[in-house]
């Protein structure tokens, strides 16, 4: 079992700190894919009753980050071909849509931002960052997201944020040119910018469809 950093606050129930723990342990890799939750080992080491953990685990089996099985329990749902398919699928076409939407509502303040946003992945790529990496470019996606003025479907892309996540960090973490995410996000802003639709969608895609392949084949990798 890693050893999992806990950020207690007094103003959030227990049972929310102990789910957001094993949840980020969970999507950074910590808790790796067919790990045991053993609820009384996971108690002792986060100093907490078995409850919370419990309470958490039942939470992310919900969120399909963990899995129950008849013999083992609570275990790290694995990653797998089918389930990162099906989830880049409907990714791929919300974004898309996304991007269309962006097109016809963006201002110089959201370019400015995007911009910005770029830049910190640059700097954080530079640093070797992947945490770093990882987070800023799950900003840069949902500040696209904020100005279709689509309230159902940025509630839709939320809904699979912590799925994609999951994708997205092993992707980062394992792509050797890490700095082909800022040139990718720098297509998809000059696109949006010229509000230009239709080159705004096939470049989210292509950005989409790179993840997909390069984890496919690190799947495939590791089942051989």
């Amino acid at each position: 079992m890693v050893n999992l950093k806990v950020n207690y606050d007094e103003y959030i129930p227990l049972r929310d700190i102990v789910f957001k723990t094993l949840r980020e342990a969970i999507i950074t890799g910590d808790l790796k894919p067919g790990e045991r939750l053993m609820e009384i080992k996971l108690a002792n080491e986060l100093g907490v009753s078995r409850t919370p953990v419990r309470e958490a685990i039942r939470k992310l089996e919900l969120e399909g980050l963990v899995i129950m099985t008849a013999r083992k329990g609570a275990e790290v749902a694995p990653i797998n071909e089918k389930d990162l398919r099906e989830v880049l699928e409907i990714r791929k076409s919300l974004e898309s849509l996304a991007c269309q939407l962006a097109c016809k509502n963006v201002t110089q303040d959201d370019l400015t931002g995007f911009e910005q946003l770029n830049q910190a992945i640059a700097e954080a790529v530079e640093n070797e960052n992947i945490e770093e990496i990882t987070r800023q470019d799950v900003l840069f996606h949902e500040a696209i997201y904020s100005i279709t003025k689509n309230d159902r479907l940025v509630h839709m892309l939320h809904q699979l944020k912590e799925h994609i996540f999951r994708y997205r960090f092993e992707y980062i973490k394992d792509m050797k040119n890490k700095a082909a995410i800022v040139e990718e996000h720098k297509k998809i802003t000059t696109a949006i910018a010229s509000k230009n639709a239709k080159a705004a969608c096939r470049e989210i895609e292509r950005h989409i469809e790179v993840q997909e392949k390069y984890i496919l084949n690190t799947l495939i990798k590791e089942k051989k």
